[in-house]
């Protein structure tokens, strides 16, 4: 095979992976049978137990409220708030001077008019009468007119005077629209009585004929007030009880009936055109964007079927299951399991998918919900957390933490809403509460009884299958040790290596060691073709061709495989049976057959593995351990810079010739396992003191620490 330069493995490194037409394929259906799934649930889905009712129509059963419940009622606080500002009178400008100026100057204008024409000595009495009469601000009677041509001019003037101080005085006080008439008739009681009853009368007449409104309705203060008014007034609390009857049989359906109905979920909203548009934009923008992301981040969940499909059948469920128990119910929402769906991503796929998980459950119970974004955060946070805990599952008192640490964040939210709303009731508090209590501890049973049947089913190895199987007391890890002792410590060695490595990249630790103390399983079926098992000197492949050789060697994977399947191993372990040599050549035998074969041909296909390469990190690091030990241990190197020229030879060695293409280490995570590595076999293979030979006395004591 040829090997690489390094400018094509940097070049490999940097290449985006093509993914197969049929991985699309099924991507794009996974998108088509959720969002059309989503869609139907929460477009056609029946709701049972609910009923059709339109406010001012006869309600078509008896219906009563099946649970107690305490809630804001809007319906009462809208109709407390509305009388509370009913009750705020209308607010009037204070008494604008400045209309009492321009009708002073007004009647001022008219009483020099009417002078012009009392002296008009061209003008006859009818004429005079007629353009008094078209004076358009005055209203006057005919006798008043009359007067008006005929009275004497001492007496004109004191009309003036009188209906300029009468006016005055009237003009000063609050004249609403709604109140002229009684201004005018306030006039009459104004006009002095030293006057003659013709005077008075064309006082009364003018000055009436200028009275106005000088106060205005303040439609803005007036709404001020009013609002000021309805904030005033708290929010109705209202208690339902269990059994309560909400509507009778032919009873006309009110608003205050048709909230209660709402509170208590008994309401069903018929779905328009409108509402199933909108329903479809929302499910496909989700798909669209959990797409998106597992398309760019987790593309390697699109090359297993079952993985994809385990996703989508917990989206399905997490979505019929909302849409059949929550809407319109109060406390149902806050004991949906929603945080079951994202303990089981995180456990059986990975946690980063289950931190996208969290945020799609959250919305779609959300949006079961009406759109609470209160119920979001209450999923999100106790989803997220349940996901982050479970993530190392170790031991079965994860469980227990998880549902602790659920309930605690569910607490949290709760009150974080509740308690600054200060719309809450003590009572009503403590259900929650005890709602928050019991969806963890349902979404935590739910994952005990669901995670292992379920990878199971789908095959994916779960952290506490890899427990029980790094027990030493496994059949195929005691025949390994019985069988194959240097085989055995070899494979404990690497676990170590693989182990710390796994931790510095943040790949799976627990999994590269379970796989570590299985990969070389196939050497049990003949452990003494194999050096480290090789104690008496003897070697059976002296008598042996290279080809026969390199044959045995390369069967133990295919010996592995077989025993792996018949002793019922995850398929996750049989990754590294057959991965931890990749396509890697014998090269021992190789150039044995070189050797020996003078001119003829070698073919190199004869002393490869069959692969496959790496595909995960885990699997890359057990190859890159196991050949690294190998060597470590067949060289003994003397220093430290010897050891890590070791262990920097055979990365690179394995990096040029491909094998690390098909899996996602990166240089930066090839680095950190060099480190890691060079840490753990500096430990294993220090320099040990040489303690001479004791001729006198008791055995000379360790004092080195060494051992």
């Amino acid at each position: 095979m040829k090997t690489r330069t390094s400018d094509e493995v940097a070049l490999v490194q940097q290449e985006p992976a093509q993914v197969p037409p049929r991985m699309v394929a099924r991507g794009l259906l996974f998108a088509l049978l959720l969002a059309a799934s989503w869609c139907a649930a929460f477009i056609f889905w029946p709701s049972p137990g609910r009923v059709n009712v339109v406010v001012g129509e006869p309600s078509p059963r008896d219906i009563k409220a099946p649970r107690q419940i305490t809630y804001i009622s809007q319906a009462r606080t809208d109709t407390s708030r509305a009388l509370a500002a009913s009750k705020v009178g209308d607010v009037y400008t204070n008494p604008d001077m400045g209309v009492a100026t321009k009708q002073l100057g007004a009647i001022q204008d008219i009483a020099d008019y009417i002078t012009a024409i009392r002296y008009d000595a061209f003008a006859d009495a009818p004429r005079k009468l007629a353009l008094i009469r078209e004076i358009p601000a005055l209203e006057l009677s005919p006798e008043v007119l009359s007067s008006l041509v005929g009275l004497d001019e001492d007496g004109w003037q004191s009309v003036i005077t009188e209906t300029l101080r009468v006016l005055d005085l009237t003009m000063r006080e609050e004249i609403r629209e709604a109140e002229i008439d009684d201004a005018r008739s306030e006039v009459q009681r104004l006009t002095t009585h030293t006057l003659s009853d013709e005077q008075q009368r064309m006082v009364i007449a003018l000055t009436q004929s200028m009275i106005v409104p000088n106060s205005f309705f303040d439609a803005q203060q007036t709404e001020l007030n009013r609002q000021a008014a309805r904030e005033e007034v708290d929010p109705v609390l209202w208690t339902i009880r269990e059994g309560e009857s909400v509507l009778r049989e032919g009873e006309i359906v009110t608003d205050l009936a048709l909230e209660k109905l709402e509170v208590l979920g008994l309401l069903n909203a018929s779905v328009g055109w409108q509402d199933s548009v909108g329903i479809v934009l929302f499910c496909l923008a989700i798909v669209v964007a959990l797409s998106t992301y597992i398309a760019r981040s987790q593309p390697l969940l699109l090359s297993r079927p079952k993985r994809e499909l385990l996703l989508l059948l917990l989206l399905v469920a997490v979505g019929l299951a909302a849409r059949m128990t929550i809407p319109g119910h109060t406390l149902i929402p806050y004991v949906f399991p929603a945080a079951a769906v994202t303990m089981l991503v995180s456990i059986l796929l990975n946690v980063e998918l289950a931190m996208v998980t969290s945020s799609i459950v959250a919305v779609i119970v959300g949006f079961s919900a009406g759109g609470s974004m209160e119920l979001v955060v209450y999923v999100l946070v106790g989803s997220m957390i349940g996901a982050l805990v479970t993530w190392r599952m170790d031991h079965l008192g994860a469980f227990v933490r998880a549902a602790a640490y659920v309930a605690l964040a569910n607490a949290t939210v709760i009150l974080a809403f509740r308690l600054q709303s200060q719309l809450y009731d003590a009572l009503g508090l403590l259900q929650l509460l005890a709602m928050a209590l019991a969806n963890a501890v349902l979404s935590a049973s739910l994952v005990f009884v669901a995670f292992s049947l379920v990878g199971r089913l789908f095959g994916i190895t779960t952290s506490l299958q890899l427990l029980e199987l790094a027990r030493p007391t496994q059949t195929l890890f005691r025949q390994l040790l019985i069988q194959a002792p240097g085989t055995y410590h070899h494979s404990i060695v690497i676990s170590n290596m693989a182990e710390r490595a796994a931790q510095a990249i943040g790949a799976d630790a627990l999994l590269a060691r379970v796989g570590c103390y299985y990969h070389d399983i196939g050497k049990i079926s003949r452990p003494y073709f194999f050096a480290e098992n090789q104690s008496d000197g003897e070697n059976p492949h002296d008598k042996l061709d290279p080809k026969t050789s390199a044959e045995i060697i390369i069967a133990h994977t295919a010996d592995g495989l077989t025993l792996a399947r018949r002793h019922g191993l995850p398929r996750r372990i049989w990754d590294f049976i057959a991965e931890h040599h990749g396509t890697t050549l014998v090269s021992y035998f190789h150039q044995r057959a070189i050797q020996e074969s003078g001119n003829e041909p070698v073919d190199d296909a004869d002393f490869r593995y069959p692969g496959p390469r790496p595909q995960t990190k885990e699997t890359a690091i057990v190859m890159l351990a196991d050949s690294i030990e190998a060597c470590v241990r067949a060289n003994r190197p003397s220093t430290q810079s010897e050891m890590e020229h070791i262990i920097h030879r055979m990365i690179s060695n394995r990096l040029m010739d491909g094998q690390l293409d098909e899996c996602d280490l990166t240089l930066k995570d090839l680095d950190r396992v060099r480190a890691a590595f060079n840490s753990v076999l500096q430990g294993i293979f220090h320099p040990r003191i040489e303690y001479p030979e004791a001729v006198h006395g008791p055995t000379p004591q360790n004092t080195s620490g060494s051992s």
